[in-house]
């Protein structure tokens, strides 16, 4: 019997094996998923906390969250390859295992240069959870069924940023910031118990390491984050650093391209990027990871500082956010084998649109109620999103490639995220200034309605200027806040031609899914 015929005698055991499995691997791989979700926003929160018990500044202690972020966007593109090296369980479990180690040394830290070291060891477990799970999940259901499988999914990879920040601030109010990294432990080990005792084997395929390609990728990858991190306290392009960052990411990517597409087995395959189904929805991800958090960055300080609400009462108020994605994701997972999934993703713009339109109404005296309802209208828009792209995506590659554009859709997914909170946050700092210079240019002593108002409160003409600059920082904060919004409703509605290159997949016709036909 030959080696691949082998193969596929042991892959059809295990294709069987996770038919009859197939919930308790669902819940297993969505846990470790969930897990690592969470810790993109957990510990934001946290960080004042951290800042003070491990004795680092403003600017050390952001290291915490950098660490984590470029170790985890370098490790993503390599998820396929190691893959199918070591197999998908294989590398499943030790991924899992590794991230719920890295959380607990990260939770015992002592010192500053500890957790960066125990961040990045985090960060590079953590990598391939999501990507691994995507695959799994699309490779255990059949075609028809891959709708409500990325529902799924889906629901795990929008709820996690979601609740983080509240889950972290709760767990930093009641116990204290360790505990934002224990709560790892608890989920990771059911998912590791779950993964041992039903994730089925996979073929593995012996590829050689590309190395060169690897190397480039991780250092335009890595001073792209790097950039995105650091740029606003680093006041951008007058920095050397990010003139530096900058020509590192596009002479690394430059290299990338060119050794791919001359080279017989490259890191990454370049014929997954033939596909225009994958590369379509590359793009589309990419603006939904601008959306999703560039939204939740935006909103608990929004919230907070100019609304006065307390960091409970933030999360309260965001929650129904999440409540309108769970709708979407149970909705539309069923809806996806019935109706055009590009005309989903379409309703789904729109509703994201709206919803980023009804902000742009927001005032600093306004009542929960705007705020709630486009949580809701955007949880219902993203989620109707999600699912239909995360299926279109998929449709058209063939099984042995899914890990690899798993790997690309969590990566661009992450890029966008870092993009968007970088020019939401940069917007809102250089906006708030202008709009506070331009609003307080009228205001002197000799004003005279400024004196009618002094007298009025039975103050000096100085305090009442003192009273009124504060209410002027908060008109241009919120004004700035107001025009990111017009931003990201903009951003929405421009990608809204590119659903017209993806593509219908045939779901009854083609080629069958080598895994499934094991199954049956």
């Amino acid at each position: 019997m030959s080696a691949a015929s082998a193969g596929a005698a042991g892959a059809a055991p295990a294709a069987r094996n996770a038919v009859h499995n197939k919930g308790l691997i669902t819940v297993s791989t969505m846990l470790a998923t969930i897990m690592q979700v969470l810790d993109t926003t957990i510990a934001n929160v946290a960080l004042p906390s951290m800042q003070g018990s491990l004795g680092a500044s403003q600017d050390q202690i952001s290291w915490v969250l950098t660490s984590y972020i470029v170790a985890a966007a370098i490790m993503t593109p390599v998820t396929g390859w190691l893959s199918d090296r070591f197999g998908r369980r294989e590398l499943f479990i030790a991924s899992a295992v590794g991230f719920v180690v890295a959380s607990m040394l990260c939770g015992i830290a002592s010192s500053l240069n500890e957790m960066i070291v125990f961040r990045l060891f985090q960060g590079i477990c953590g990598a391939s959870l999501v990507p691994l799970s995507q695959a799994v999940l699309l490779d255990i259901n059949p075609k028809e069924k891959h709708g409500q499988a990325m529902a799924i999914w889906g629901a795990g990879i929008m709820i996690g940023p979601i609740i983080g920040p509240t889950l972290g601030g709760w767990l930093t109010d009641v116990f204290n910031w360790r505990y934002v990294f224990f709560v790892n432990l608890p989920i990771g080990i059911l998912a590791i118990l779950g993964m041992v005792a039903t994730l089925p084997r996979t073929e593995r395929r012996l590829r050689g390491f590309d190395f060169l390609g690897f190397a480039m990728l991780s250092i335009a990858i890595g001073a792209f984050q790097m950039l995105l991190d650091r740029g606003e306290q680093e006041d951008w392009f007058a920095s050397p650093e990010i003139w530096i960052e900058l020509g590192l990411t596009v002479s690394g990517l430059w290299m990338f391209v060119i050794h791919i597409t001359g080279r017989n087995n490259p890191f990454m395959d370049p014929k997954i990027f033939k596909d225009r189904n994958l590369v379509t929805a590359l793009v589309l991800i990419f603006i939904i990871g601008v959306i999703l958090l560039a939204g939740l960055a935006l909103l608990p300080p929004l919230l907070q500082n100019i609304l006065g609400y307390p960091v409970v009462t933030t999360g309260f108020v965001l929650a129904p956010r999440g409540v309108g994605t769970m709708i979407s994701m149970l909705v539309v997972g069923r809806l996806v084998s019935l109706i055009d999934a590009r005309l989903l993703i379409l309703a789904g713009l729109g509703l994201t649109a709206y919803s980023l339109y009804i902000m742009t109404g927001f005032s600093p005296i306004m009542s929960d109620g705007p705020i709630i309802v486009s949580g809701v209208v955007q949880g219902l828009g993203l989620g109707l999103v999600m699912v239909p792209l995360s299926t279109l995506a998929f449709a058209t590659l063939r099984p042995e490639q899914r890990t690899d554009a798993a790997s690309l859709f969590s990566l661009l997914r992450n890029l966008g995220s870092s993009v968007g909170i970088s020019i939401v946050v940069t917007a809102l700092a250089q906006n708030t200034q202008v709009n506070r210079t331009e609003l307080v240019s009228k205001l002197t002593p000799f004003n005279m309605d400024i004196a009618g108002m002094a007298h009025g409160l039975g103050v000096g003409p100085e305090t009442a200027i003192a009273l009124l600059s504060s209410q002027v920082s908060t008109q241009a904060a919120m004004i700035s806040y107001l025009d990111d919004f017009m931003l990201m409703m903009w951003i929405t509605l421009a990608v809204i031609p590119l659903l017209l290159f993806l593509r219908k997949p045939q779901m009854g016709g083609g080629k069958p899914d080598p895994a499934h036909v094991a199954m049956e």
